[in-house]
């Protein structure tokens, strides 16, 4: 099959597929690659020496990017009285109960953070099967089941995203917009990163952070220096 103009320029300019690019460089790239009209998200994907179908291998936490992610995050939180009014102040997009319950039931799921206060597990239960499968069951561990409703709905809407490692070791991760600087975008590589090395797991063995990579939403993907992954 021929390649377009686009896709030669393209080519051209990444050359050798098989390079392996300092993080500060990649980003650069991809900025100078980008041909779209619409702000691309970057995202940045590890290769983990783990198998997450062990329990002591699993890797999975929260993280605060400090740039932000560029996304308007919808948080849905289910508390009653004060904390219900302290999540509305903090803004969250929608406080409820049983009402969110079975708003929830009918198929309304347009959230990115579900939030709840542990009096409310009883209720959030009965949605495991909803929420689960879309990873948005609140979990003490990654502190969206707290009394502290007004803090969680502010990290959600501050920048924090949730990482958790796949079936094959793989972590993906969004870092920011290619509107973003370069140098918002290595700060929020920065800091995924650093959540990924410090959440290393006990059963792990061996290589820990095997292969990075950076990429745009229509963009190529590149293969960066995982020498400048610390305690890699």
């Amino acid at each position: 099959m021929a390649l377009t103009k686009k896709s030669k320029a393209l080519a051209e300019k990444l050359g050798d597929n098989t390079k392996i690019y300092a993080i500060d460089e990649a980003i650069q790239l991809l900025k100078d690659l980008s041909t779209t009209k619409f702000d691309e998200s970057i995202e940045v994907a590890l290769n983990l020496g783990v198998d997450p179908r062990h329990a002591d291998q699993m890797v999975r936490g929260m993280v605060t990017l400090p740039s932000g992610t560029g996304k308007d995050v919808k948080v849905a939180v289910f508390a009653r009285g004060d904390k219900a009014e302290a999540a509305l102040a903090a803004g969250a997009d929608r406080v409820g109960a049983e009402d969110l319950l079975e708003d929830m039931q009918a198929g309304n799921l347009d959230y990115g953070r579900v939030i709840a206060t542990p009096d409310m597990m009883g209720i959030v239960g009965r949605l495991g099967k909803v929420l689960g499968p879309k990873g948005l069951m609140p979990n003490p561990k990654l502190g969206t089941v707290t009394p502290n409703v007004a803090e969680a709905v502010k990290a959600a809407k501050g920048g924090q995203i949730e990482f958790r490692v796949e079936k094959a070791g793989i972590i993906h991760g969004g870092i920011g917009k290619m509107s973003f600087t370069n140098e918002a975008l290595r700060a929020n590589f920065d800091a995924f990163v650093d959540a990924i090395v410090k959440a290393k797991p006990a059963g792990a063995k061996g290589k820990y952070v095997r292969r990075v990579g950076l990429s745009s939403s229509m963009g190529p993907g590149l293969k960066v220096d995982v020498s400048q992954v610390y305690g890699s």
